[in-house]
């Protein structure tokens, strides 16, 4: 990281991992006034699971070894009222949200930023793996395998104008590299999963603290019962753990996959073929689209990502007057998910991305033996 022409005060987002921590240390070798500040966004009493407190002291220790302020906030209502909801809502609606997208639109670049800027911040960083062009467009990071562009497309354009990300042109080895050299003391620390701000918990128990299950019977696509289901909404295409399905008389010993939600019966349907037909999809139709770099073109060709981690995958992109866009893969693409984000690319340049509204099934293909199946990772 050069040394920049202008020291900024700037607040990173301090959340006790390496990433956040080597993001102030680079900030801090380029010559800007660093202080951090550490986010409470989920706050329940007696809560086994969260973790906010011991990240709260990872993160005073970073500070103590770098020799920086660090500022606390509560963002847990707003957290509650701007992302829970709306994945609650989501979930009882039978679809499969990604609370992430709007936990940086929401939180990491909104209420965040606002409250960094009454500290007197110029700048604001993240440890997020993503990049930024010299207009300020959002870009993959420079590790294929940690690029966090996909979760950051629905952020307002203008946010990007007052961010740093040190970490963009590193992989994560750098980054451990970096944080073992400096001595920072979560060097080693694991990488966080699960929700965002929420963590890792068994999902079915949480979910149900919130939602009421609905139990519902499991068929194939010829309508034979072979079990009963949890409720849908601990459910998701393509899902094969967790389905408790063992030996089903009359049918093979392999295993079974989720393919289809039908909300109005209820009804869970499985297959026993990766590929089932009504799991992969030629194409899909949005919701609005948020553009971070809209091209001029009202149909065009890119690269299109429809969850976190996959492939680029090359499809043409319709856009349409109401503000949605269709989307026709050039290869078929398995377990297609309403409910989770579209996100298009041209190159490393992030063009934008919506949520998946609905598919179209490759048995609704004109000419199916025409569609190949994608070589991606679910």
């Amino acid at each position: 990281m050069s040394a920049p022409t202008t020291h900024h005060r700037v607040i990173v987002g301090l959340s006790g991992g390496v990433d956040s921590a080597v993001t102030a240390h680079r900030l801090l070798e380029a010559g800007h006034h660093v202080d951090g500040l550490f986010m409470f966004n989920w706050q329940e009493d007696e809560d086994a699971y969260c973790t906010a407190a011991d990240d709260f002291q990872d993160a005073r220790r970073v500070a103590e070894t770098l020799g920086i302020v660090l500022h606390r906030a509560d963002f847990s209502a707003d957290y509650r009222q701007r992302v829970f909801d709306y994945f609650l809502d989501e979930y009882a609606a039978g679809r499969t949200p990604n609370p992430d997208v709007l936990c940086n639109r929401e939180i990491k670049f909104g209420v965040f930023v606002d409250y960094a800027k009454r500290l007197g911040a110029d700048k604001v960083a993240t440890g997020h793996y993503a990049r930024l062009d010299a207009q300020h467009r959002l870009c993959k990071g420079a590790d294929g395998n940690k690029d966090q562009s996909y979760f950051l497309h629905a952020v307002e354009p203008a946010a990007f104008e007052d961010v740093l990300f040190p970490l963009g042109e590193l992989t994560k080895d750098q980054v451990r590299d970096l944080a073992w050299a400096r001595g920072l003391p979560n060097h080693a620390r694991k990488d966080s999963t699960g929700i965002c701000f929420i963590g890792e918990r068994p999902f079915a128990e949480f979910l149900g603290g919130f939602l009421p299950a609905r139990p519902g019977p499991i068929e194939t696509d010829d309508g034979q019962r072979v079990g009963t289901h949890q409720g849908l909404m601990y459910y998701t295409l393509g899902q094969r753990q967790g389905l408790g399905l063992g030996g089903v008389r009359g049918y093979d010993e392999a295993p079974w996959y989720v393919v289809k939600k039908r909300l109005e019966s209820n009804t869970l349907i499985v297959g026993q073929d990766h590929q089932h037909s009504l799991l992969m999809s030629r194409a899909l139709d949005s919701e609005a689209m948020h553009w971070l770099a809209r091209p001029d073109a009202t149909t065009f060709d890119c690269a299109v990502k429809t969850r976190y981690r996959q492939a680029d995958q090359a499809a043409t992109v319709r856009c349409r007057d109401d503000g949605t866009v269709h989307i026709v893969f050039q290869r078929a693409q398995r377990a297609v998910t309403p409910g989770q984000y579209v996100v298009l690319y041209h190159g490393d340049l992030c063009l934008g991305g919506a949520v998946i509204a609905a598919t179209t099934p490759v048995s609704d293909a004109a000419e199916p033996s025409a569609v190949s199946v994608a070589d991606e990772n679910h």
